[in-house]
């Protein structure tokens, strides 16, 4: 099993173990698999759209990448699928406080206890971004995409759109 340098015996089994315990008992709203059989540390995910939501009905496609230092720094989260939502930047990298690295932000916008903690694990993590796209109006405050937020301020009904347009483009996708 490949891995990446400075990781420990420990990562790698909790990792295994977070993994197993997925495949085992799924959870309603993703699924989660390796890229590759060979590296823990880098895991396929697709969350299907939420119900009741602009998203519903959508498959998205993303991909967690583990840090060697890992459960002491989170992972990083970014979709494949191409996304419009002002906590997503342009290149699918998901912005939500507990995939921040522990600490103080430096900005103000968190507090410490809102950000990455050790205990976290995939499926919080995952459920946290099912939160973030069931939500009916996304967190404006410090925005990883700014058009997208701004669209929200001065024209929700053209944001939406765009959103539900991904949404069928992502589910004509996921069955070719």
């Amino acid at each position: 099993m490949s891995k990446p340098s400075g990781t420990s015996a420990s990562n790698t089994l909790l990792l295994r173990r977070q993994l197993q315990e997925l495949t085992k008992r799924p959870v309603e709203g993703f699924s989660a698999g390796l890229v590759d059989d060979n590296n823990l540390y880098e895991w396929d995910i697709m969350i299907i759209g939420p119900p009741d939501t602009l998203y519903e009905g959508g498959f998205f496609k993303a991909r967690l990448s583990f840090p060697p230092e890992f459960p002491l720094l989170p992972p990083k989260m970014k979709f494949i699928t191409p996304m419009w939502h002002p906590n997503i930047y342009d290149d699918g990298t998901v912005c939500i406080s507990i995939l921040h690295a522990p600490g103080e932000d430096q900005y103000g916008y968190e507090d410490a206890g809102e950000r990455w903690l050790p205990v976290h694990t995939v499926e919080s993590i995952l459920l946290s971004v099912i939160s973030l796209l069931s939500s009916d109006t996304p967190n404006l405050d410090s925005p990883a995409n700014v058009d997208a937020a701004k669209e929200v301020r001065t024209d929700i009904i053209g944001y939406r759109k765009k959103v539900r347009r991904l949404v069928r483009r992502s589910a004509e996708e996921a069955f070719d």
